[in-house]
């Protein structure tokens, strides 16, 4: 079986705690090697709405990029995405790396663009796989953050999911919430 290194963006801006960790539940159930990146708060950007809470996960998966973005579709539904009288955004999961595929699959943009636009996306990705070179661009995470010049406001929040800490005490220290 061959397995895709892929790197996904996790949402959430309603009932934050529950709805990402139930995320997180569903994506350990079908994919390998499972790991988070710390989470951060933000302010909402391209609507209106509370703050959200955001992080990225890197896994290996033996599905197809179509199948993947399927059972992420199923997993947002789970959650409350689509229900008609739902309140902000329960559960967003976008694929934002399969593999080092670039282009547009059937609507599909790999990379994703968000991942060069929004700090909520790509501090994340810094922090969780900072020498990952962004897939034709010759730059790592770590080095596209540092260049990033953004006026989003985030800071990293202490989330727990399955009794581990995804957010380190020296992180939180470092950039407390801002007022």
């Amino acid at each position: 079986m061959s397995l895709t290194p892929v790197f996904l963006g996790v949402g959430s801006n309603s009932q934050r705690e529950e709805h990402i960790a139930a995320g997180l539940d569903a994506l350990a159930g079908f994919l390998h090697d499972l790991r988070c990146s710390p989470v951060f708060e933000s302010e909402a950007v391209g609507i209106k709405s509370g703050p959200f809470y955001n992080l990225a996960v890197t896994a290996l998966t033996d599905l197809p990029l179509h199948e993947l973005d399927r059972r992420l579709k199923i997993i947002e539904a789970d959650n409350g995405r689509y229900a008609p009288n739902r309140k902000g955004l329960p559960l967003d999961i976008d694929v934002l790396l399969y593999g080092e595929q670039v282009g547009n699959f059937d609507g599909l943009v790999l990379p994703r663009p968000e991942i060069l636009r929004n700090a909520f996306v790509l501090w994340p990705l810094a922090l969780l796989a900072p020498e990952k070179l962004y897939p034709g661009a010759g730059q790592s995470f770590a080095e596209l953050w540092r260049g990033m010049r953004s006026e989003q406001r985030l800071w990293p929040v202490a989330f727990q999911w399955r009794g581990a800490e995804l957010t380190p005490v020296e992180l939180l220290q470092a950039y407390p919430a801002l007022a």
